[in-house]
């Protein structure tokens, strides 16, 4: 496995964690904990969906 694909898997990873956590959030009936997951989700997303653009003008995936 090349660096880029481990790279976003560590993304896809923080992706799921955030996932969780909009979850655990619900479940504990806590809406500033939810309100950071989704922006934890949103930013992960953006960050990966950008390395995935740089990686790929690289020729890494």
């Amino acid at each position: 496995m090349n660096v880029a694909k481990f790279v976003m898997f560590i993304f896809a990873l923080a992706a799921i964690l955030s996932m969780v956590s909009i979850g655990y959030a619900i479940a504990i009936k806590s809406v500033w904990v939810s309100i950071l997951a989704i922006v934890a989700l949103c930013l992960v997303f953006f960050l990966g969906f950008k390395m995935k653009r740089k990686f790929r003008d690289q020729g890494l995936l």
